[in-house]
């Protein structure tokens, strides 16, 4: 039986919503009713399946402004939830247009070692996909992998966050206009709801933390299914000697607290040389404190609320294991409550060591720890000193510098010459590095192809051995 759940909104902390939580049984019969409709899905081909993605699209504009009403009290921001929804839309139209280019087309193709034999593979989609998202980017990382997943052939179940579940209502409603709800469903509930999902499906993609996702990998291991996980990250970013500083500490701040620090490629630790640290300190403090809260206007001010309590409490306890070790808080570093949500100023802190948990640990929030390095080389190794390997940064005086550093990074994607570009750029084929991840890269082409199994067929062009040719002699 389905449980009600209650919500709350982030920037009040008061429950203004509930949903119902859908129970194993109601998961297992949405997952039936998908797979039942996926072979006519299919038998539509790219063409077919292109074009009803594009009237998704175009349903989905018609219901915008209920959609990022829904996303914005979701996550307490108006500027990025507009973007979300616009990015949704961007990507249903630009998956259809790149799919058919990236499909393989059939051909047989002769043996090298026995070039009596020949072979040709067909691509056959995972006939139901399920789709785990978090509440940091709720429509973008919903979509991000239905969306190809669905053009690849596959119907997809999607649940979201029960932290931020507003806007996957609204959307259903764009969807069931489109006629695509037989396509693509949501299942709203916790924790129990996305262990069922696993249950029903024939491939997972989840987004999250290191620990949940360790218990969606075994979970599909379980069931022998593939996981594709992206998780968590402890980006670095490296400035070095050459880089221009004031441009340096205004790029540390965008990426580290754009979107409140919520997002997992936000840079969460910075390194820069030791004869330019205080001098890029006072720079990056003087640009901090002109960061402005969105409160009490929503569309007003730089950054929003923590869109979950708990993690406000994470963030404070790591600010205050790096005070007890030593570390230096330069502005910022209180949580405050405004109209009952929890918020934190742009958080700058000086003298941080890899003996506090604000080096080493996830900390999703607005909060730029600086550290000095003697030479490229403690640098580089300073970068690497992580269980996480998601993305990573470096801003030099040219392009070739910073390229070369990032050869020595071990992460997923690293940007040169800016900070957390796997938000903004979607083209790179990537893969997470140690704890961050698991499977293919959901950029590029991959993130289409990963929804696919080959099929071999494989012809003898001549007269098949006989017993005999195996007999022992």
């Amino acid at each position: 039986m389905s449980q009600t759940l209650n919500v709350k909104n982030p920037r009040t902390g008061e429950v203004d919503y509930t949903i119902e939580a859908l129970d194993a049984s109601e998961v297992a019969s949405l997952a039936a009713r998908l797979r039942g409709t996926q072979g006519e899905w299919l038998l539509r081909g790219l063409k077919g399946r292109g074009d009803a993605l594009l009237a998704l699209a175009a349903s989905l504009e018609n219901h915008a402004n209920a959609i990022i009403a829904a996303l914005e009290i979701d996550t307490g921001r108006k500027t990025i939830a507009s973007q979300e929804v616009m990015g949704v839309i961007g990507s249903l139209r630009g998956w259809t247009q790149l799919a058919p280019m990236l499909m393989p087309k059939p051909e047989w193709t002769q043996g090298r070692m026995k070039p009596n034999f020949k072979h040709q593979n067909d691509y056959i989609p995972y006939a139901l996909v399920g789709v785990i998202s978090p509440w940091n980017f709720p429509m973008t990382l919903s979509f991000i992998d239905a969306i190809p997943a669905l053009m690849a052939g596959a119907c997809v179940m999607i649940k979201p966050s029960e932290v931020t579940p507003r806007f996957a209502d609204a959307v259903s409603k764009a969807i069931e206009e489109a006629g695509l709800s037989d396509v693509i469903s949501f299942a709203q509930g916790g924790g129990a709801t996305g262990a069922a999902l696993v249950d029903n499906v024939d491939c997972v993609c989840f987004t999250g933390s290191v620990a949940t996702g360790r218990k969606v990998a075994l979970s599909a291991a379980e069931n022998l299914i593939p996981a594709n996980l992206e998780l968590g990250g402890k980006d670095p970013m490296i400035i070095t000697a050459s880089a221009d500083l004031d441009k340096a500490a205004e790029l540390a701040l965008r990426a580290s607290v754009l979107a409140t620090g919520q997002a997992c490629q936000s840079i969460e630790r910075v390194y820069v040389p030791s004869e330019h640290y205080d001098n890029f300190l006072d720079k990056l403090v003087s640009k901090a404190e002109a960061v402005k809260l969105n409160y009490p206007d929503i569309s007003q001010g730089h950054i929003g609320p923590f869109i979950f309590n708990k993690q406000a409490d994470i963030v404070a306890g790591q600010i205050k294991d790096a005070v007890t070790k030593g570390a230096r808080v330069l502005t910022g570093g209180e949580i405050l409550t405004h109209g009952g949500g929890r918020w934190l100023r742009p958080t700058v802190i000086a003298d941080v060591t890899h003996a506090m948990n604000i080096m080493v640990e996830e900390t999703f929030g607005p909060v730029v720890p600086v550290m000095a390095y003697d030479g490229i080389e403690h640098a580089i190794n300073l970068a690497n000193d992580t269980s996480f390997g998601l993305s990573g940064a470096v801003y030099a005086g040219t392009i070739e510098e910073a390229h070369e550093i990032g050869q020595h990074i071990n992460a997923g994607a690293i940007s040169l010459m800016d900070g957390a570009l796997t938000g903004q750029y979607f083209e790179a084929g990537k893969q997470s590095f140690k704890n961050s991840g698991l499977g293919p890269s959901r950029m590029g082409a991959n993130g289409f192809l990963r929804f696919f199994r080959q099929k071999a067929y494989i012809a003898n062009t001549v007269c098949p051995l006989t017993i005999d040719d195996f007999a022992e002699t």
